[in-house]
Protein backbone atom coordinates (compact mmCIF):
# COMPACT_ATOMS: atom_id res chain seq x y z
CA UNK A 1 0.00 0.00 0.00
CA UNK A 2 1.38 3.40 -1.03
CA UNK A 3 0.31 6.81 0.31
CA UNK A 4 1.31 10.34 -0.52
CA UNK A 5 3.02 10.64 2.87
CA UNK A 6 5.14 7.50 2.33
CA UNK A 7 6.32 8.12 -1.23
CA UNK A 8 8.79 11.02 -1.53
CA UNK A 9 9.04 10.63 -5.32
CA UNK A 10 5.30 11.05 -5.59
CA UNK A 11 5.46 14.26 -3.55
CA UNK A 12 8.22 15.55 -5.82
CA UNK A 13 6.10 14.71 -8.84
CA UNK A 14 3.17 16.57 -7.37
CA UNK A 15 5.31 19.62 -6.75
CA UNK A 16 6.73 19.42 -10.24
CA UNK A 17 3.34 19.29 -11.87
CA UNK A 18 1.75 21.70 -9.41
CA UNK A 19 -0.44 24.62 -10.31
CA UNK A 20 1.36 26.71 -12.88
CA UNK A 21 0.90 28.31 -16.26
CA UNK A 22 -1.31 25.47 -17.50
CA UNK A 23 -3.80 25.97 -14.70
CA UNK A 24 -3.80 29.69 -15.25
CA UNK A 25 -4.51 29.36 -18.96
CA UNK A 26 -7.32 26.91 -18.33
CA UNK A 27 -8.85 29.32 -15.83
CA UNK A 28 -8.36 32.20 -18.25
CA UNK A 29 -10.03 30.23 -21.08
CA UNK A 30 -13.04 29.36 -18.92
CA UNK A 31 -13.34 32.99 -17.80
CA UNK A 32 -13.34 34.19 -21.42
CA UNK A 33 -15.86 31.56 -22.49
CA UNK A 34 -18.19 32.56 -19.68
CA UNK A 35 -18.62 35.94 -21.35
CA UNK A 36 -19.88 34.39 -24.59
CA UNK A 37 -23.63 33.77 -24.99
CA UNK A 38 -24.69 30.15 -24.70
CA UNK A 39 -25.81 30.05 -28.34
CA UNK A 40 -22.34 31.14 -29.49
CA UNK A 41 -20.63 28.55 -27.31
CA UNK A 42 -22.85 25.85 -28.77
CA UNK A 43 -22.29 27.15 -32.32
CA UNK A 44 -18.50 27.06 -32.03
CA UNK A 45 -18.42 23.80 -30.11
CA UNK A 46 -17.24 25.45 -26.90
CA UNK A 47 -20.17 24.37 -24.74
CA UNK A 48 -19.97 21.11 -22.77
CA UNK A 49 -23.17 19.68 -24.25
CA UNK A 50 -23.23 15.90 -24.52
CA UNK A 51 -25.57 12.99 -25.26
CA UNK A 52 -26.04 10.61 -22.31
CA UNK A 53 -27.05 6.92 -22.53
CA UNK A 54 -28.65 5.28 -19.50
CA UNK A 55 -29.48 1.58 -19.67
CA UNK A 56 -32.75 0.77 -17.92
CA UNK A 57 -33.61 -2.91 -18.35
CA UNK A 58 -33.81 -3.70 -22.03
CA UNK A 59 -34.25 -0.04 -23.03
CA UNK A 60 -31.86 2.85 -23.61
CA UNK A 61 -32.77 6.20 -22.14
CA UNK A 62 -31.34 9.24 -23.95
CA UNK A 63 -30.61 12.61 -22.30
CA UNK A 64 -28.98 15.80 -23.51
CA UNK A 65 -26.90 17.60 -20.91
CA UNK A 66 -26.30 21.34 -21.42
CA UNK A 67 -25.71 24.36 -19.23
CA UNK A 68 -29.34 24.26 -18.08
CA UNK A 69 -29.34 20.61 -16.99
CA UNK A 70 -30.60 17.26 -18.27
CA UNK A 71 -33.27 16.95 -20.96
CA UNK A 72 -34.80 13.59 -21.82
CA UNK A 73 -35.29 13.10 -25.55
CA UNK A 74 -36.09 9.42 -26.23
CA UNK A 75 -36.40 5.81 -25.07
CA UNK A 76 -35.06 3.19 -27.48
CA UNK A 77 -35.09 -0.63 -27.30
CA UNK A 78 -31.88 -2.62 -26.95
CA UNK A 79 -29.90 -3.96 -28.73
CA UNK A 80 -29.33 -0.86 -30.86
CA UNK A 81 -26.79 -0.18 -33.58
CA UNK A 82 -25.10 3.13 -34.32
CA UNK A 83 -26.90 3.55 -37.65
CA UNK A 84 -30.29 3.06 -35.96
CA UNK A 85 -29.44 5.70 -33.36
CA UNK A 86 -28.25 8.18 -35.99
CA UNK A 87 -31.55 7.77 -37.80
CA UNK A 88 -33.45 8.84 -34.68
CA UNK A 89 -31.28 11.83 -33.74
CA UNK A 90 -31.30 15.15 -35.57
CA UNK A 91 -28.18 16.59 -37.19
CA UNK A 92 -26.96 18.67 -34.23
CA UNK A 93 -27.79 16.12 -31.54
CA UNK A 94 -26.12 13.35 -33.53
CA UNK A 95 -22.83 15.30 -33.51
CA UNK A 96 -22.71 15.64 -29.71
CA UNK A 97 -20.19 13.55 -27.74
CA UNK A 98 -21.83 10.28 -26.57
CA UNK A 99 -21.45 9.20 -22.95
CA UNK A 100 -22.67 6.25 -20.97
CA UNK A 101 -24.17 7.21 -17.62
CA UNK A 102 -23.87 4.48 -14.98
CA UNK A 103 -26.29 4.36 -12.04
CA UNK A 104 -25.18 5.58 -8.61
CA UNK A 105 -25.22 2.02 -7.25
CA UNK A 106 -22.52 0.96 -9.71
CA UNK A 107 -19.88 3.43 -8.48
CA UNK A 108 -17.91 3.56 -5.27
CA UNK A 109 -17.13 7.11 -4.05
CA UNK A 110 -14.47 8.11 -1.54
CA UNK A 111 -13.49 11.63 -0.46
CA UNK A 112 -9.80 12.58 -0.26
CA UNK A 113 -7.87 15.61 0.98
CA UNK A 114 -4.91 16.41 -1.27
CA UNK A 115 -2.46 19.31 -1.65
CA UNK A 116 -3.25 21.98 -4.24
CA UNK A 117 -0.30 20.90 -6.41
CA UNK A 118 -2.10 17.60 -7.13
CA UNK A 119 -4.72 19.37 -9.29
CA UNK A 120 -2.55 19.17 -12.42
CA UNK A 121 -2.25 15.35 -12.28
CA UNK A 122 -5.21 14.48 -10.12
CA UNK A 123 -6.00 11.12 -11.72
CA UNK A 124 -2.41 9.90 -11.42
CA UNK A 125 -2.22 10.95 -7.79
CA UNK A 126 -5.54 9.32 -6.90
CA UNK A 127 -4.41 6.14 -8.63
CA UNK A 128 -2.03 5.58 -5.74
CA UNK A 129 -4.94 5.79 -3.31
CA UNK A 130 -7.20 3.17 -4.93
CA UNK A 131 -5.63 0.30 -3.01
CA UNK A 132 -6.03 2.09 0.32
CA UNK A 133 -9.42 3.71 -0.15
CA UNK A 134 -11.27 0.82 -1.86
CA UNK A 135 -11.33 -2.96 -1.43
CA UNK A 136 -10.08 -3.30 -5.02
CA UNK A 137 -6.71 -2.96 -6.69
CA UNK A 138 -6.05 -0.26 -9.28
CA UNK A 139 -6.02 -2.88 -12.05
CA UNK A 140 -9.43 -4.29 -11.14
CA UNK A 141 -11.41 -1.03 -11.33
CA UNK A 142 -12.09 1.82 -13.69
CA UNK A 143 -11.58 5.03 -11.74
CA UNK A 144 -11.39 8.78 -12.04
CA UNK A 145 -11.38 11.75 -9.65
CA UNK A 146 -12.94 15.18 -9.44
CA UNK A 147 -12.28 18.32 -7.40
CA UNK A 148 -15.10 19.20 -5.02
CA UNK A 149 -13.72 22.36 -3.41
CA UNK A 150 -10.56 24.31 -2.65
CA UNK A 151 -9.98 25.00 1.00
CA UNK A 152 -8.62 28.25 2.41
CA UNK A 153 -5.39 26.52 3.44
CA UNK A 154 -4.69 25.57 -0.21
CA UNK A 155 -5.72 21.89 0.01
CA UNK A 156 -8.17 20.24 -2.35
CA UNK A 157 -11.29 18.33 -1.40
CA UNK A 158 -11.48 15.62 -4.06
CA UNK A 159 -13.57 12.54 -4.68
CA UNK A 160 -12.43 9.18 -6.00
CA UNK A 161 -15.00 7.41 -8.19
CA UNK A 162 -14.35 3.74 -8.94
CA UNK A 163 -16.36 1.05 -10.72
CA UNK A 164 -15.36 -2.65 -10.70
CA UNK A 165 -14.07 -3.62 -14.09
CA UNK A 166 -16.46 -6.56 -14.40
CA UNK A 167 -19.50 -4.37 -13.93
CA UNK A 168 -17.99 -1.70 -16.18
CA UNK A 169 -17.40 -4.16 -19.02
CA UNK A 170 -20.91 -5.58 -18.61
CA UNK A 171 -22.39 -2.09 -18.98
CA UNK A 172 -20.42 -1.53 -22.20
CA UNK A 173 -21.44 -4.92 -23.52
CA UNK A 174 -25.09 -4.05 -22.97
CA UNK A 175 -24.76 -1.19 -25.46
CA UNK A 176 -23.62 -3.49 -28.25
CA UNK A 177 -22.27 -1.57 -31.23
CA UNK A 178 -22.83 1.78 -29.53
CA UNK A 179 -19.93 1.14 -27.15
CA UNK A 180 -17.43 1.96 -29.90
CA UNK A 181 -18.86 5.44 -30.35
CA UNK A 182 -18.54 6.52 -26.70
CA UNK A 183 -16.44 9.54 -25.77
CA UNK A 184 -16.65 8.71 -22.06
CA UNK A 185 -18.39 6.92 -19.21
CA UNK A 186 -19.76 8.88 -16.27
CA UNK A 187 -21.59 7.91 -13.10
CA UNK A 188 -24.61 9.56 -11.53
CA UNK A 189 -25.07 10.71 -7.97
CA UNK A 190 -27.98 9.86 -5.68
CA UNK A 191 -30.20 12.43 -7.43
CA UNK A 192 -29.43 11.08 -10.89
CA UNK A 193 -27.13 13.92 -12.01
CA UNK A 194 -23.76 13.11 -13.62
CA UNK A 195 -20.74 13.39 -11.36
CA UNK A 196 -18.50 14.85 -14.06
CA UNK A 197 -15.86 12.09 -14.29
CA UNK A 198 -14.71 9.94 -17.19
CA UNK A 199 -14.17 6.28 -16.31
CA UNK A 200 -13.44 5.23 -19.88
CA UNK A 201 -9.75 4.58 -20.62
CA UNK A 202 -8.17 7.29 -22.76
CA UNK A 203 -7.17 4.86 -25.53
CA UNK A 204 -10.79 3.79 -26.15
CA UNK A 205 -12.40 7.21 -26.09
CA UNK A 206 -13.84 8.50 -29.30
CA UNK A 207 -13.83 12.23 -29.86
CA UNK A 208 -16.87 13.10 -31.92
CA UNK A 209 -16.04 16.43 -33.38
CA UNK A 210 -18.50 18.56 -35.22
CA UNK A 211 -17.52 18.60 -38.88
CA UNK A 212 -18.63 22.22 -39.11
CA UNK A 213 -16.58 23.32 -36.09
CA UNK A 214 -13.51 24.02 -38.23
CA UNK A 215 -15.59 26.00 -40.70
CA UNK A 216 -17.22 27.85 -37.84
CA UNK A 217 -13.80 28.81 -36.50
CA UNK A 218 -12.67 29.84 -39.97
CA UNK A 219 -15.78 31.94 -40.50
CA UNK A 220 -15.37 33.44 -37.03
CA UNK A 221 -11.75 34.32 -37.78
CA UNK A 222 -12.76 35.84 -41.12
CA UNK A 223 -15.47 37.85 -39.37
CA UNK A 224 -12.97 39.11 -36.78
CA UNK A 225 -10.52 40.05 -39.52
CA UNK A 226 -13.32 41.82 -41.38
CA UNK A 227 -14.35 43.76 -38.28
CA UNK A 228 -10.73 44.68 -37.58
CA UNK A 229 -10.30 45.79 -41.22
CA UNK A 230 -13.48 47.85 -41.00
CA UNK A 231 -12.30 49.56 -37.83
CA UNK A 232 -8.90 50.14 -39.39
CA UNK A 233 -10.55 51.64 -42.49
CA UNK A 234 -12.70 53.92 -40.33
CA UNK A 235 -9.60 54.99 -38.42
CA UNK A 236 -7.71 55.58 -41.65
CA UNK A 237 -10.62 57.63 -43.02
CA UNK A 238 -10.66 59.70 -39.85
CA UNK A 239 -6.93 60.28 -40.15
CA UNK A 240 -7.30 61.37 -43.78
CA UNK A 241 -10.16 63.71 -42.80
CA UNK A 242 -8.05 65.15 -40.00
CA UNK A 243 -5.11 65.66 -42.37
CA UNK A 244 -7.37 67.30 -44.97
CA UNK A 245 -8.86 69.56 -42.30
CA UNK A 246 -5.36 70.48 -41.11
CA UNK A 247 -4.31 71.36 -44.65
CA UNK A 248 -7.47 73.41 -45.11
CA UNK A 249 -6.84 75.26 -41.85
CA UNK A 250 -3.24 75.96 -42.85
CA UNK A 251 -4.37 77.24 -46.26
CA UNK A 252 -6.97 79.50 -44.61
CA UNK A 253 -4.38 80.71 -42.10
CA UNK A 254 -1.94 81.51 -44.92
CA UNK A 255 -4.69 83.38 -46.77
CA UNK A 256 -5.61 85.24 -43.59
CA UNK A 257 -1.98 86.22 -43.03
CA UNK A 258 -1.76 87.46 -46.62
CA UNK A 259 -4.93 89.50 -46.20
CA UNK A 260 -3.63 90.89 -42.90
CA UNK A 261 -0.33 91.86 -44.56
CA UNK A 262 -2.17 93.57 -47.42
CA UNK A 263 -4.42 95.36 -44.94
CA UNK A 264 -1.39 96.52 -42.94
CA UNK A 265 0.25 97.73 -46.14
CA UNK A 266 -2.89 99.66 -47.03
CA UNK A 267 -3.00 101.16 -43.52
CA UNK A 268 0.63 102.21 -43.83
CA UNK A 269 -0.07 103.87 -47.19
CA UNK A 270 -3.10 105.67 -45.80
CA UNK A 271 -1.17 106.79 -42.73
CA UNK A 272 1.75 107.95 -44.90
CA UNK A 273 -0.61 109.93 -47.13
CA UNK A 274 -2.29 111.39 -44.05
CA UNK A 275 1.11 112.35 -42.64
CA UNK A 276 2.04 114.13 -45.88
CA UNK A 277 -1.29 115.88 -45.90
CA UNK A 278 -0.77 117.01 -42.33
CA UNK A 279 2.75 118.15 -43.13
CA UNK A 280 1.58 120.14 -46.16
CA UNK A 281 -1.35 121.63 -44.30
CA UNK A 282 0.93 122.68 -41.41
CA UNK A 283 3.20 124.76 -43.70
CA UNK A 284 2.21 127.60 -46.01
CA UNK A 285 2.00 126.82 -49.67
CA UNK A 286 4.43 128.14 -52.25
CA UNK A 287 1.76 130.40 -53.75
CA UNK A 288 1.06 131.87 -50.33
CA UNK A 289 4.78 132.53 -49.78
CA UNK A 290 5.24 134.18 -53.17
CA UNK A 291 2.16 136.30 -52.63
CA UNK A 292 3.39 137.41 -49.20
CA UNK A 293 6.86 138.21 -50.60
CA UNK A 294 5.40 140.24 -53.46
CA UNK A 295 3.36 142.30 -51.00
CA UNK A 296 6.19 142.91 -48.51
CA UNK A 297 9.12 143.57 -50.84
CA UNK A 298 9.37 146.97 -52.59
CA UNK A 299 8.83 147.25 -56.32
CA UNK A 300 12.50 148.05 -56.96
CA UNK A 301 13.59 144.71 -55.55
CA UNK A 302 14.25 141.84 -57.91
CA UNK A 303 14.31 138.20 -56.82
CA UNK A 304 16.71 135.74 -58.42
CA UNK A 305 15.86 132.71 -56.31
CA UNK A 306 13.18 131.63 -53.82
CA UNK A 307 13.88 128.25 -52.23
CA UNK A 308 12.17 126.13 -49.57
CA UNK A 309 14.36 123.59 -47.85
CA UNK A 310 12.39 121.84 -45.12
CA UNK A 311 11.23 124.54 -42.72
CA UNK A 312 13.71 127.14 -44.09
CA UNK A 313 12.92 129.88 -46.62
CA UNK A 314 15.79 131.20 -48.74
CA UNK A 315 15.44 134.43 -50.80
CA UNK A 316 18.22 135.75 -53.09
CA UNK A 317 17.86 138.93 -55.09
CA UNK A 318 18.90 142.53 -55.90
CA UNK A 319 17.60 145.63 -54.16
CA UNK A 320 18.71 149.25 -53.69
CA UNK A 321 17.57 149.04 -50.08
CA UNK A 322 18.68 145.55 -49.15
CA UNK A 323 19.51 146.49 -45.55
CA UNK A 324 15.88 147.51 -44.95
CA UNK A 325 14.39 144.29 -46.28
CA UNK A 326 14.67 142.48 -42.95
CA UNK A 327 12.38 145.02 -41.33
CA UNK A 328 9.86 144.61 -44.15
CA UNK A 329 9.93 140.84 -43.78
CA UNK A 330 9.22 140.87 -40.05
CA UNK A 331 5.70 140.41 -38.69
CA UNK A 332 4.50 137.94 -41.31
CA UNK A 333 2.35 135.01 -40.21
CA UNK A 334 4.02 132.76 -42.79
CA UNK A 335 7.57 132.95 -41.41
CA UNK A 336 9.59 134.17 -38.52
CA UNK A 337 13.11 135.36 -37.67
CA UNK A 338 14.06 136.75 -41.09
CA UNK A 339 17.77 137.64 -41.36
CA UNK A 340 20.44 138.35 -43.94
CA UNK A 341 22.65 135.31 -44.35
CA UNK A 342 25.69 137.09 -45.72
CA UNK A 343 27.21 140.48 -46.56
CA UNK A 344 25.65 142.67 -49.17
CA UNK A 345 27.47 142.58 -52.49
CA UNK A 346 27.16 145.57 -54.87
CA UNK A 347 26.35 144.70 -58.44
CA UNK A 348 28.25 147.09 -60.77
CA UNK A 349 26.06 146.27 -63.72
CA UNK A 350 22.75 147.18 -62.05
CA UNK A 351 24.19 149.33 -59.28
CA UNK A 352 22.05 147.35 -56.82
CA UNK A 353 23.05 145.32 -53.76
CA UNK A 354 22.88 141.57 -53.97
CA UNK A 355 21.41 140.02 -50.80
CA UNK A 356 20.74 136.61 -49.41
CA UNK A 357 18.06 136.31 -46.74
CA UNK A 358 16.68 133.37 -44.77
CA UNK A 359 13.64 132.83 -42.55
CA UNK A 360 12.00 129.95 -40.68
CA UNK A 361 8.64 128.96 -42.05
CA UNK A 362 5.82 129.17 -39.55
CA UNK A 363 4.10 125.78 -39.16
CA UNK A 364 0.59 125.40 -37.78
CA UNK A 365 0.05 122.86 -34.94
CA UNK A 366 -0.74 119.42 -36.27
CA UNK A 367 -4.41 118.43 -35.97
CA UNK A 368 -5.27 115.75 -33.36
CA UNK A 369 -5.06 112.26 -34.78
CA UNK A 370 -8.18 110.09 -34.52
CA UNK A 371 -6.53 107.23 -32.58
CA UNK A 372 -9.69 105.15 -32.48
CA UNK A 373 -10.13 105.40 -36.23
CA UNK A 374 -6.47 104.50 -36.79
CA UNK A 375 -6.76 101.52 -34.45
CA UNK A 376 -9.97 100.54 -36.11
CA UNK A 377 -8.28 100.61 -39.48
CA UNK A 378 -5.67 98.17 -38.19
CA UNK A 379 -8.25 95.91 -36.61
CA UNK A 380 -8.77 92.84 -38.88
Amino acid sequence: MTTTQENPSLIQGIRRYGAGAGGFFRWWKQALLSWLPLRWRVLFGLASNRLLFSQVGDQLRLHIQDAEGLHEIAWLPLPLETEQLDAVLDNRTGKLPRWLLLPASAALQRRLLLPAAAAERLRDVVGFEVDRQTPFTADSVRFDARVLARRADGQLETELVAVPRARFDAALAGLGGLAGSLAGVDASDASGRPLGVNLLPAETRRDRRDAMRTWNWVLGAVALVGVAAAFWQVLDNRRESADAFTRQVEARALQARSVAAQRQQLVDIVEGAAFLDRARSARPTTIELLDELSRRLPDNTYLEKVGIEGDRLLVIGLSPEASALVGRMEGSRLWRAPALSGALQPDPRTRLDRFSMTAELATAPAPATNTGAANGARRP
